[in-house]
C-alpha cells in the first residue's frame, strides 16, 4: 500500500527530511513538501548581503528542485493543521498524509516591540535586507544599534557576527560609524557560558563595538530604544532582531507548549500527536540546564535526517530506533577572512557541552564549503 508524508515547510529541516525520504521511500509512496515560498536560502547569507560582502542569492535554490529527485512541491499558504488527523488545509484544499512533519520555523514579529516597525530594519527578513544593505551603505558617520529584542531566536551568534563585519567594512571604507550591540540576555551566546561568551565579546571589544547584555527594551521612538531599568540606547540606524514567535497556524494547532513553542521530544522529535513531528525553529525544546537549545539550520537538518529514518522504520511496520544526539555547530565570522565555530554537543547530560573555537582561515571555507556541498545533495547543483 502506498503512503504520503506531508512535509509542512521548505527549510533546513524540511528539505533535508524530504530528500532523505525521497531516498529511503519506495516510488509509489508520496512525499508532499507545502511552502509558502518557492525558494530555500542559506540563512546567513543575509549577513553578508547586509555588508555588500556577498548575494543572498547565490544561496538560494527553488524548490521546485526538489521536484526531479520525485518529490511532490506543493506551493501555498497553510491555513489550518489538524494534527489528530495527519491533515492540513492548504488554500482551501484538504490534504491528509500518513505522518506529518511541522518544519514552519520561526517567524519574526517586529510589532511585538511598540515602534520597532516603524524605527528599525528587521535583518532576519530576507525582503527587508536590502533596505538594511543600503542605509549601512549610505551612512558615513552616526550610530548603529545592533538589537536583540526577545530570545530565543534564530542563529545566536548571527548579531554578532553582523557587528563584527560591519565595523570592519565601515573601517575600510573609512566611515566615523560607531556600532553598539544590545541583548536581553545576561551574556552574548549564553550556551557557550562565561568563558565563551568572554571569547565574543572581547572581539566585539577589540574591533570598538559597544556591548550591552541585560538591555530589555520597552519600545523604539525616533533615534531611540527605550529600555527597562539602564540606558535606553541612541542610534541613527536601528537594525534588529525582532521577538521570534511560531507561525500563528502553528499556534492554532495545539501544538504549542506553554513557552509558546512546538513541544517536542529532544531525541525522536515526537510530538503529543502519534505520527506528527517537529522539527527546527518551531520546536521548543530544553538542554539539561534549563536553556532553549539552539535554533540553527545544521541542528534542523540533523533532526530532519532522523524524523525520516524514523517514519520510513514505521511506514515498514518496524519500531524506529533512529534518534538524534544533539550534535552540531553554527558559524561565526569575525572579518579578515577567519571564522569561529561554535560547537559540541548540546544535549549532554548534566550540560551541554559546547565550545568557541579559535578563529582561522580554515573555518571559513568549512562554512563556505558546507553551503557548496548541502546545496549540491539536495538541489543537484541548481543554481
Amino acid at each position: 500500500m502506498a503512503h504520503r508524508v506531508l512535509i509542512l515547510g521548505g527549510g533546513f529541516g524540511g528539505v533535508a527530511a524530504a530528500t532523505r525520504l525521497r531516498a529511503l521511500r519506495p516510488a509509489d509512496d508520496e512525499i508532499v513538501l507545502v511552502d509558502r515560498r518557492d525558494y530555500f536560502m542559506m540563512g546567513f547569507r543575509k549577513t553578508g548581503e547586509v555588508v555588500g560582502a556577498e548575494s543572498m542569492a547565490d544561496g538560494r535554490r527553488s524548490l521546485d528542485a526538489l521536484s526531479a529527485k520525485g518529490i511532490r512541491v506543493v506551493r501555498g499558504e497553510i491555513t489550518e493543521i489538524d494534527p489528530g488527523g495527519r491533515a492540513i488545509d492548504v488554500d482551501g484544499e484538504r490534504m491528509a498524509g500518513d505522518a506529518v512533519i511541522v518544519a514552519l520555523g520561526a517567524r519574526t514579529v517586529p510589532g511585538a516591540v511598540p515602534g520597532l516597525s516603524e524605527h528599525g530594519i528587521d535583518i532576519y527578513d530576507p525582503d527587508e535586507v536590502p533596505r538594511a544593505a543600503a542605509a549601512l551603505r549610505a551612512m558615513s558617520e552616526g550610530t548603529v544599534a545592533i538589537g536583540i529584542f526577545g530570545a530565543p531566536y534564530r542563529c545566536s551568534p548571527a548579531p554578532y557576527e553582523l557587528a563584527l563585519l560591519a565595523a570592519e567594512s565601515a573601517q575600510k571604507r573609512g566611515a566615523a560609524i560607531r556600532f553598539t550591540v544590545f541583548t536581553p540576555q545576561p551574556m552574548s551566546v549564553p550556551v557557550l557560558g562565561p568563558v565563551g561568551c568572554g571569547g565574543i565579546e572581547d572581539r566585539l571589544s577589540g574591533g570598538g563595538i559597544e556591548f550591552r547584555p541585560g538591555t530589555k527594551a520597552k519600545r523604539v521612538d525616533a533615534g531611540v530604544v527605550v529600555v527597562e531599568d539602564v540606558a535606553d540606547v541612541a542610534f541613527d540606524l536601528l537594525l534588529a532582531v525582532p521577538p521570534h514567535r511560531v507561525p500563528q497556524v502553528v499556534a492554532d494547532a495545539e501544538l504549542v507548549g506553554p513557552g509558546g513553542w512546538v513541544r517536542a521530544d529532544a531525541r525522536t522529535l515526537e510530538t503529543a500527536f502519534p505520527d506528527v513531528y517537529a522539527v527546527g525553529d518551531v520546536t521548543g525544546i530544553a538542554m539539561a540546564n534549563g536553556q532553549p537549545f539552539p535554533k540553527a539550520g545544521v541542528m534542523a537538518a540533523a533532526q530532519g535526517e532522523v524524523v525520516a529514518q524514523r517514519i520510513s522504520m514505521r511506514l515498514d511496520g518496524g519500531e524506529p530506533d533512529a534518534t538524534f544526539d544533539g550534535a552540531g555547530h553554527c558559524f561565526l565570522e569575525v572579518g579578515g577572512g577567519r571564522a569561529m565555530q561554535v560547537r559540541g554537543n548540546f544535549l549532554a547530560d548534566p550540560a551541554p557541552e559546547v565550545e568557541l573555537t579559535d578563529a582561522l582561515p580554515e573555518f571559513l571555507e568549512d562554512k563556505r564549503r558546507y553551503e557548496r556541498e548541502q546545496l549540491d545533495a539536495w538541489f543537484g547543483g541548481e543554481g
